[in-house]
């Protein structure tokens, strides 16, 4: 099964616009969990203009809560640069995961992918710090097999594939050129012992054919569930994403 982890980003940025605690985090992430996800995202960022250090507290306290009581297991993912005080909170909170994605100043989404050439050094610290800690490592990345490669050197987990290349394509055949790069990079994973997860401007339309990306694990997806949920509600909306990854939907 491929897992659906929601990223409530977008909730907080909607809470921050007004002040106050509407709408909460907390009851989106039981609204996403009611409808049946498989793990939580979020993004902590330097400025704080949505997911803010004390809702990453709640929500670790929330989900061990709810997985100490239930069968099934949430994961916890939180994404973010490898600057000294989120990692300080990575390791403090213990998600089940932590994917590392490069920041440039003043960008309004990630967009940027590792050069583990020029990186990978820098990087092998903290992905070591966090591994001793027990938190699964994710890299955001490229379709570049040799990146890929060196991404095992460095002792990553996973990569996370940057899909807003395919999910933007304007043209049948580009879909199809950008997918068969996604394909080649999960294949290059598998062949070097890496998970696959995947990101990046995923919707209802292109998330289909995603099934079938070799080795895929977990797909990561915020501003367009967000966005349906606007219009069919949250509920709805898991559900709706849950059933173009393939899941069984009751």
């Amino acid at each position: 099964m491929i897992c659906l982890s929601v990223n409530v980003n977008k909730v907080a940025t909607l809470r921050n616009s007004r002040g106050g605690d509407i709408p909460n985090v907390l009851t989106a992430v039981d609204t996403c969990i009611d409808a049946g996800v498989q793990g939580i995202t979020v993004h902590p960022r330097e400025d704080q203009r949505h997911i803010r250090p004390s809702d990453v507290y709640e929500i670790a306290e929330h989900l061990k809560q709810i997985n100490s009581e239930n069968s099934t297991y949430i994961e916890y993912n939180i994404e973010g640069d490898p600057r000294p005080d989120l990692i300080e909170l990575v390791l403090d909170v213990r998600p089940t995961q932590c994917t590392l994605v490069p920041v440039v100043s003043g960008e309004i989404t990630s967009h940027t992918v590792w050069d583990i050439k020029k990186d990978g050094e820098e990087l092998k610290p903290v992905i070591s710090s966090l591994k001793n800690a027990g938190i699964r490592v994710s890299l955001f990345s490229g379709t570049e097999l040799e990146q890929i490669e060196r991404t095992v050197d460095i002792g990553a987990d996973r990569i996370e594939l940057f899909t807003e290349p395919y999910a933007m394509a304007k043209t049948d055949v580009d879909t199809a050129h950008e997918f068969s790069l996604l394909k080649k990079a999960g294949e290059k994973a598998l062949e070097v012992g890496l998970g696959t997860n995947a990101g990046h401007d995923l919707n209802l339309d292109n998330l289909p054919l995603m099934r079938r990306l070799p080795g895929l694990l977990e797909v990561s997806i915020g501003h367009h569930l967000m966005s349906d949920a606007l219009y069919i509600g949250m509920t709805a909306a898991v559900k709706a994403y849950r059933t173009a990854l393939g899941q069984d939907v009751k």
